[in-house]
């Protein structure tokens, strides 16, 4: 997933993220730094190579002074754009506007980052205090009527491709967020948005304190018979650290699912985790997200309105790739019916299963897991339990990860241990393209904690731009369970996947080659900035880069290729269910988006089972993979109305990796080529024709649902 928070919050300042010398462009004046603020971090640029934050001075007390200064001082730079009493040009106004705001940003993206990663009660306070704030400052700027007569008087003429496309970009966006509306109604969209700021802030800190309690404790080892001991361990470790020595607690993971149930024996235990993770925000106290989401689904509708929309889903995919609800929606129901199908035979198949082994029961949600991985084995003897050695999670990444993109594209990554993190977990790596030169910087943050959002993610904390010279520095976040203390970190090989694709987003910001931040590296559309993570999951299977990263954590052989084929003959395995609880939470999303009177939104819970029954996700032992009351990408994130997403993506990168495939895999002529159509272009070109570039077509669906084995 792609931080697309931290992306909003950052565009809503003025784009992007820069960083830029003190003095300012020629119709600016230099920025005065008042003595009491000389010692606050945010007020110059890192020292740091590439202007990576500077993690061992920024402290809790900083960003709140950064942040009214900083909006002072943007407030001050946007007028002085606003009012130029000189004629507008593409300089005085477009690439000021792409300077400007340098140290609210700096202070800003790192706040971003930390309230995702690593928050504290100090930080959820500022960031519910500043939402609405920062709301509100974004409209001055989007619905400023002076600001926008320049933008529209600005020619093309004379322009390069990337200049004409980012005033493109600038006019449309301004025109998205409101500009062409009357004052009476930029007076509403400016109340609206401070309120749906304010709201997806509540709903966040919310989710995050339901999941930190939502955790199950256990008094007895052997309900927790099928885990492993270093799990047992980590169950205990993490249990004494939550005050209840002598006890075991099985945290929550974002999705509905958890990834223990396939292990646990005990079934009263394993409804015991499913029913904590379903119904973890929605137990009526004060970590209850209903509410919350019922107000934003009211107050999204009335925006889009307010915009002339008669969905806030019309609104939202004006610049998508897909660009309609209605296109979007197609796409999901083609893959959709066929997924349904195929769960109800694996259904069959895991009811069986229980049937032969006289369980006595029906299945449920909390069974499947745990039979399909019997399933599984006895189908391809493949147990998880024999691939788990041979994935331990440093060696993923240095052997597998960094190896594919050594041979794909020629990168070398060397640790560095003298950058300052702000985490212990924290890892820190430089990246060097296939000529030596230095391109990136590159944190990893593997494990869970309190502080830290669900889910796996790639941010920025700086992003590529000629214009301010500056090189990409990014982190990639997971919520994998931290070992025992001296244990390996061993992990699924949905785990493994799930690391090549995060790397697949900083792989596309490494890549970026801009000249301007707002078009640069992974600000693309969401149904386009998953394409390049998707496609990057297909190396973990390719047989040169698995036989060098699945070693065994003891011996250090390689995984054995009987094992490899099992893995690969069950690669469309559990694939109707997985589909199906994807496009069931993506059908969900925008059923919440596309209506169209406030009389259709009812209470949260009856909205959802309604949805699922309208798209035909009646089988009731496949959840959608995020239950509304949890659905953080898109109450607390940027993926409201794009969900479907990961879908559109997947579709261009099984096309796109059929293409590969069929020309040699993995070469370093195919790596660059896909590093020129696609990972270096950002946003500065139409992103259908270079899929068209790349591949020579536009995107087909059946390489998809061949990949996922719904056709032949």
């Amino acid at each position: 997933m792609k931080n697309i928070t931290s992306v909003l919050l950052i565009s809503a300042l003025a784009f992007n993220y820069s960083c830029t010398t003190m003095k300012k462009a020629d119709n600016q004046q230099e920025i005065i730094i008042p003595a009491s603020l000389a010692s606050n971090p945010f007020m110059k640029k890192s020292k740091l190579q590439y202007e990576a934050p500077e993690f061992d001075k920024i402290k809790n007390e900083h960003f709140k002074p950064a942040f009214d200064f900083g909006l002072k001082q943007h407030d001050a730079e946007i007028l002085g754009i606003a009012n130029n009493p000189d004629a507008p040009t593409f300089e005085n106004t477009i690439v000021a506007l792409e300077k400007s705001g340098e140290i609210l940003k700096r202070a800003v993206i790192v706040f971003s980052n930390l309230t995702s990663a690593n928050t504290n009660p100090t930080l959820q306070a500022l960031d519910e205090e500043y939402a609405p704030i920062f709301a509100a400052h974004s409209d001055k700027m989007y619905l400023n009527e002076n600001l926008y007569k320049r933008i529209k008087a600005i020619s093309e003429n004379g322009l390069d491709a990337e200049s004409k496309r980012l005033l493109q970009y600038y006019k449309q966006n301004f025109e998205i967020a409101g500009a062409n509306l009357s004052s009476a109604d930029k007076e509403k969209l400016k109340q609206i948005n401070q309120e749906l700021a304010s709201l997806s802030t509540q709903y966040s800190n919310k989710l995050l304190e339901a999941r930190k309690q939502g955790g199950v404790f256990f008094t007895d080892a052997k309900e927790l018979d099928g885990l492993s001991a270093d799990e047992i361990a980590a169950a205990a470790s993490d249990a004494k650290n939550a005050g209840k020595p002598g006890q075991y607690l099985l945290a929550l993971q974002n999705t509905t699912q958890q990834p223990l149930l396939q292990n646990l024996k005990n079934r009263a235990t394993r409804e015991k985790l499913f029913k904590a993770s379903w119904l973890r925000a929605e137990k009526g106290d004060g970590n209850d997200t209903r509410e919350t989401i019922e107000k934003l689904a009211k107050l999204r509708l009335k925006k889009a309105q307010v915009l002339g929309k008669k969905s806030f889903a019309e609104w939202k995919l004006q610049d998508q790739m897909a660009k309609t609800p209605e296109a979007a929606t197609k796409l999901m129901n083609q893959i959709a019916t066929p997924a349904v199908e195929t769960a109800r035979r694996e259904a069959k198949d895991i009811q069986d299963l229980i049937d032969q082994q006289k369980g006595g029961f029906k299945l449920e949600p909390w069974d499947w897991n745990f039979y399909a991985e019997q399933v599984r084995k006895a189908k391809f003897d493949l147990d998880e339990s024999e691939i788990k050695p041979y994935f331990e999670i440093t060696t993923v990444l240095e052997k597998g990860v960094f190896f594919a993109a050594e041979k794909f594209y020629g990168l070398t990554f060397k640790k560095r241990t003298d950058l300052p993190v702000y985490h212990p977990d924290v890892v820190t790596y430089e990246v060097f393209d296939h000529d030596g030169k230095s391109i990136a910087i590159y944190y990893l943050d593997f494990y869970t904690r309190d502080s830290k959002n669900g889910g796996a993610w790639m941010s920025n904390f700086v992003e590529q731009s000629y214009l301010l010279g500056t090189k990409p520095v990014i982190v990639n976040c997971y919520n994998y369970q931290k070992p025992a203390p001296g244990k390996p970190s061993l992990i699924s090989y949905d785990d493994v996947t799930t690391i090549f694709h995060e790397f697949g987003h900083s792989i596309h910001g490494m890549f970026a080659s801009q000249k301007y931040p707002s078009l640069s590296g992974t600000n693309v559309p969401r149904d386009f900035v998953e394409f390049p993570s998707q496609i990057n999951e297909h190396w973990a299977l390719d047989p040169v880069v698995l036989k060098n990263y699945a070693l065994h954590y003891q011996t250090k052989q390689p995984i054995p290729q009987a094992l490899v084929d099992k893995i690969k003959k069950a690669a469309t395995f559990n694939q109707g269910y997985m589909t199906t609880e994807l496009v069931s939470a993506a059908e969900l999303d925008m059923d919440w988006h596309t209506v169209t009177n406030e009389s259709e939104l009812i209470p949260v819970l009856d909205f959802e089972k309604q949805s699922l029954a309208k798209h035909g996700f009646t089988l009731a032992t496949v959840p959608p993979r995020y239950h509304t009351p949890y659905f953080a990408h898109i109450w607390g994130g940027g993926y409201s109305a794009g969900y479907y997403a990961y879908l559109w993506s997947e579709t261009l990168d099984n096309d796109a990796w059929e293409w590969i495939s069929k020309n040699g895999g993995l070469t370093r002529e195919n790596g660059d080529r896909f590093r020129k159509y696609i990972l270096s272009v950002g946003n500065s070109v139409d992103l259908n024709q270079a899929f068209r570039d790349f591949t020579g077509h536009d995107p087909d669906i059946k390489p998809l649902l061949r990949n996922r084995g719904f056709i032949k």
